[in-house]
């Protein structure tokens, strides 16, 4: 079940008190196809000025080529793309109001910082002094003002990134577009340049959609999320909906991970549901309400940071299950327990190392049991 925008054109005041227009872009039964072939499949999306929005996704869900689309370098089969009230099918990639930042970058190695950031204004005929001007704002915002006589070459990967972001600045788009802005650093430095690019970007001002199959970057940088598949766009919000009220099983396996019990509603009242599963002994009870009915195939998705392992049995009648531990995964902070049920099947459950060695109590082939909580889940029906 896809979760798209419908609201309309409308003025919001942010913490500021200045007045937006929060429908700065908007895609409207966009449809974009190869050969036969559909790559965006009839995508609707509003996209509010000043956040950062991420379209997220798997290889080949389309996410790129909406991208593209906004862009200019693919013109879409059908449908509008509107940014800030005009529309942008038919004008050409160098008259748009766009900017693109590249996940190889893409700055001329010939040239320094400084001229790098100025060559976007030097093409657009700007005086020397106003271009100058505005390479120091540039070179202020991003931090690189020691190092504008540089070569890329004589940069770190994060400050070649962050000399990318300011030559995408320097013309003052209305909107930037970045694609995959993370995908040639290394882990360490992706963790810290997510943050110092937000800054950035907030500090500017403008409006940014960026393309990522990162979870953990889209998580990090977006207000707002919309989670692509298969040409659609399956779930819009902000990350913690998009974690917590995943929509549908594919929203709630592809954020994160979660233990997926399929089963069928058995007790449907306003103030709470019951679900039998083969996967449990005990039945699964809700701690409120949903839209459904009785004999209802649904399924039910809890994370593992929710589920409690523990060698005692809980005292609660429903949530929980007995099982053997047959896998354990250690991340540092937390280990995660993958238990077998006696039904057969595996439940996930996270443990918080909070101390050194504190899983030591519990260990390949212990008998255990899982719970969790009435309001742990998420009833899914689609």
């Amino acid at each position: 079940m896809a979760a798209v925008s419908t609201e309309k054109n409308h003025l919001a005041a942010p913490a500021g008190g200045k007045a937006v227009v929060e429908d700065y872009v908007r895609i409207v039964d966009v449809r974009k196809e190869f050969d036969g072939f559909v790559a965006v499949d009839d995508t609707n999306l509003t996209i509010r000025k000043g956040e950062i929005f991420a379209l997220l996704g798997g290889s080949g869900c389309g996410k790129s080529t909406l991208l593209r689309c906004l862009a200019g370098f693919e013109r879409p089969t059908s449908g509008k793309i509107y940014l800030d009230g005009q529309v942008m099918n038919d004008m050409p990639p160098y008259e748009r109001p766009i900017n693109m930042m590249f996940q190889s970058y893409a700055l001329f190695p010939h040239m320094t910082v400084e001229q790098n950031i100025a060559f976007g204004l030097k093409q657009d005929g700007l005086g020397k002094d106003a271009i100058k001007k505005r390479v120091d704002e540039m070179l202020a915002l991003v931090q690189l003002g020691k190092l504008a006589k540089r070569k890329p070459h004589q940069l770190s990967g994060g400050q070649q990134q962050r000399v990318a972001l300011a030559r995408s600045l320097a013309k003052g788009p209305k909107l930037l577009l970045l694609d995959e802005p993370m995908g040639a650093l290394d882990k360490k430095l992706r963790s810290q340049m997510q943050l110092e690019l937000v800054d950035i970007i907030e500090k500017s001002g403008v409006t940014c959609v960026m393309v990522t199959h990162d979870q953990e970057e889209a998580m990090t940088m977006a207000t707002r999320i919309a989670l692509m598949d298969a040409g659609r766009i399956r779930q819009v919000g902000t990350p913690d909906e998009i974690y917590e009220s995943p929509t549908s099983r594919f929203a709630a396996e592809f954020i994160g991970s979660a233990n997926m019990i399929d089963g069928k509603i058995e007790d449907d009242k306003a103030e709470y549901i019951t679900i039998r599963s083969p996967s449990l002994e005990t039945l699964i009870y809700v701690g409120h309400g949903v839209s459904g009915y009785e004999g209802q195939d649904v399924g039910f998705a809890v994370r593992p940071e929710k589920v409690i392992i523990s060698k005692d049995e809980p005292a609660q009648a429903h949530n929980k299950a007995k099982g053997r531990i047959e896998d354990i995964a250690y991340f540092g902070s937390h280990s995660v327990f993958h238990v077998r049920l006696s039904t057969g099947y595996k439940m996930m459950a996270n443990f918080a190392n909070q101390q050194r060695w504190a899983s030591e109590g519990m260990t390949w082939g212990d008998e255990v049991w899982v719970s969790w909580s009435d309001n742990a889940g998420v009833v899914l029906t689609s």
